[in-house]
């Protein structure tokens, strides 16, 4: 109990630092797991999209008939299942559910592959990379607090989606480029949202060693990372893609 006591230089008791130092490496594996999960997903989304998009067979079977409106919408109805489901499923059931999920929504992007040149998608690729690991990294540093700035992002989301459903329908070049323009905003501005949620969150709950949870909860921040990369991705792809 003396050594729990004991006086830092700093002012902090030794208790208070090694709490401290638990939870700062209780973070960084946090973060680290979030990071892996998304890296995992991420490269089973561009397998599933290489494989079917360098396939004319399986572009002209999915995307030349009706059975697209599945493709298009199933990652979409995936999502909103998946949050409501992951409190019910173990941790091992949720890790499956979501990489199940990103291939799904690499068959949903596969058409990348037919519709922009190889080069343009991998520097579009490399583009986002950067830009997200900036975003994230301010996300994680930043000492401003990002809720306000993320409830009205997801209010823009809410309204991008829906103008991009509308859309499919209209076909208009000048609401598309329109679309893509907010839509980098949006995902670029929630890249740093997530992170800092992602952190605070672990944070909050650190201290209640329900390790179940918290790995569920690294899925799910994986999840919206995942899905802040890949729409930034895709918009960024409108603009700097090269067309076949």
């Amino acid at each position: 109990m003396a050594d729990y006591q004991t006086i830092r230089p700093s002012g902090q008791t030794a208790g208070v630092g090694a709490r401290s130092a638990d939870i700062d490496a209780g973070l960084r594996a946090h973060m680290n797991k979030v990071y892996g999960l998304m890296s995992v997903a991420m490269l089973i989304t561009f397998a599933a999209a290489w494989a079917v998009g360098t396939s004319e067979s399986m572009i002209n079977a999915i995307f030349g008939t009706p059975l697209k409106w599945v493709v298009m919408f199933a990652p979409l109805v995936m999502v909103f299942a998946f949050s409501a489901m992951v409190p019910r499923l173990s941790y091992a059931a949720a890790q499956l559910f979501f990489y199940v999920f990103a291939a799904v929504m690499g068959v949903s992007i596969s058409f990348i592959f037919a519709a922009y040149t190889g080069t343009s998608v991998a520097q579009t690729f490399l583009i986002t990379s950067i830009a997200f690991a900036g975003l994230s990294l301010y996300g994680y540093t930043t000492k401003k607090d990002l809720s306000a700035t993320g409830s009205f992002l997801l209010m823009g989301l809410i309204g991008l989606i829906v103008a991009s459903i509308v859309n499919i329908f209209l076909a208009s070049s000048a609401l598309a480029f329109a679309i893509s323009a907010i839509g980098v905003l949006i995902f670029a501005g929630l890249t740093a949202y997530d992170t800092q949620s992602i952190k605070n969150t672990y944070l909050q709950h650190a201290q209640m060693g329900d390790s179940e949870w918290l790995g569920k909860s690294a899925i799910m921040g994986a999840l919206n990372l995942y899905l802040d990369f890949i729409n930034m991705f895709m918009f960024l792809l409108q603009f700097l893609g090269d067309r076949r």
